[in-house]
């Protein structure tokens, strides 16, 4: 991988551990555990328009390890990768229907996946299948802050792009 590229997804693992660090500093949005802002995603996002979905997993698993270690405890890993894995692979389906032209719709999609994989994750831990009832709250939930998060990521990206590599370019 040439060193350009190496260099800029180190910046953005950084960049999302950054957000992830400020969004952990300030309580939660609402009193419902699961529901946060997601600002992490905003760099999963101009990634998936410039890098490869691979490279993009890349960075994101870093995220999810390092926020971990720094912030979270051994179950949030779980619910973390469940929740990341699933939005990664649903924005990055939406990304190649919707280009850049819908990315506040990627958004609301990777919020809604992402807390679904958590969900999957805590009913798949516990075995509750009352569990499945905070859905309505975390669909919602989800689908306003990925709203927030992939209009955060369209400003960024507008003024990210001409240092960035090409859409989903392979190299650089």
């Amino acid at each position: 991988m040439p060193v350009k590229k190496l260099t800029l997804l180190a910046l953005f693992t950084t960049v999302s551990l950054a957000l992830a660090a400020i969004e952990n500093a300030f309580p939660p949005l609402v009193p419902l555990p699961g529901i946060k802002l997601g600002l992490a995603n905003i760099a999963t996002l101009v990634l998936l328009l410039h890098f490869s979905p691979k490279e993009t997993l890349a960075v994101l698993l870093s995220r999810v390890l390092l926020t971990t270690f720094f912030f979270g405890q051994a179950m949030s890993l779980l619910y973390s990768l469940a929740g990341g894995l699933l939005s990664l692979v649903v924005m990055a389906a939406a990304i190649k229907l919707f280009h850049r032209k819908y990315l506040f719709l990627t958004g609301a999609l990777g919020g809604l996946f992402h807390n679904m994989g958590q969900l999957a994750a805590a009913f798949l831990v516990t075995s509750t299948p009352g569990i499945l009832g905070y859905f309505p709250f975390l669909a919602l939930g989800g689908i306003l802050t990925g709203l927030f998060t992939g209009l955060c990521a369209g400003f960024a990206e507008k003024y990210l792009a001409p240092f960035l590599p090409g859409p989903n370019s392979s190299g650089q």
